[in-house]
């Protein structure tokens, strides 16, 4: 009996696994297919600094361990299941990128083997990390997530580190085209302004005053300025300093003057702080 008993355990550990796997696949196809389809992506592969993408891949590994402890394949117990997922979810992207990139004539025999590499390279950080928000995003139970959400409720410094997760979420799919520095060439002082009021007001009122699922109610008594300087304003500052990084990563920044940076960071931002705002909601 016993053994029967520990044979089905073993038989639904795999299950789930599996059924974490395919979820995990269908993730990475959603999150990366945008990106994986866009054309400044195929082209910095030719070109993109091998010191900047190496970097990126290095620090993707510990931030997928980090997301892995919250949404791993299945729950996770300890670090060795959250770096086991992680592990999975990059290879995962880069199996989901390099198929892909095969299957639209993008990886040909013409190409050297660096490029091809640093193109496959390029596309599994979002596919990686899409492969682990499939869990959340394509079929956890509904207990599942309300569990999650539980556990959501942990630390200041894991709130700030879901919201560059966030960030992270939406910043990658616009932070490589060449629109972010036309728009900045584009647009006067006004409008950067603008953006940066309205970024941080939607930021504060997605999270706040809209009162989503998953959201942070005010504690009772409490003004509304003490969640806006401990949550949002930071918060906003997580969402600049990822959209500098990774204009930065895909060399938008390059010959460019600080003035330009700024505003160049700030349109991107702007998509960068909804998605933090909007961390604990989809993630």
């Amino acid at each position: 009996m016993a053994t029967a008993a520990s044979g089905q355990s073993g038989g639904n550990e795999t299950r789930h696994f599996l059924t974490g796997l395919a979820r995990g696949l269908a993730g990475a196809l959603l999150f990366a297919l945008p990106m994986l389809m866009t054309m400044e992506m195929w082209f910095l592969g030719l070109y993109v600094n091998r010191t900047r993408l190496l970097l990126l891949c290095l620090l993707n590994l510990p931030l997928l361990i980090m997301l892995a402890r919250r949404i791993g394949f299945e729950k996770t117990s300890s670090w060795h299941q959250a770096i086991r997922d992680a592990l999975t979810a990059y290879g995962l992207g880069i199996a989901v990128s390099a198929a892909i990139l095969l299957l639209l004539g993008v990886l040909n025999d013409q190409l050297t083997t660096s490029t091809i590499v640093a193109k496959v390279a390029l596309q599994s950080v979002p596919a990686s990390i899409g492969a682990l928000l499939g869990r959340s995003q394509l079929g956890a139970h509904s207990e599942e997530k309300e569990q999650s959400n539980g556990e959501g409720e942990t630390g200041y410094l894991h709130e700030l580190f879901m919201m560059m997760v966030g960030a992270l979420f939406l910043n990658l799919n616009v932070a490589p085209t060449d629109e972010m520095i036309l728009i900045a060439y584009k647009i006067t002082p006004f409008h950067t302004a603008c953006i940066v009021l309205i970024s941080i007001a939607l930021m504060h009122g997605f999270v706040y005053a809209l009162h989503f699922k998953g959201s942070h109610g005010l504690p009772d008594g409490s003004q509304w300025w003490h969640s806006f300087i401990r949550f949002t304003m930071p918060g906003y500052v997580i969402a600049l300093a990822v959209s500098i990084y990774a204009l930065w990563t895909f060399e938008r920044l390059d010959h460019t003057s600080l003035s330009q940076i700024l505003t160049a960071a700030v349109i991107l931002g702007f998509p960068a702080s909804i998605g933090a705002a909007a961390a604990r909601l989809i993630l």
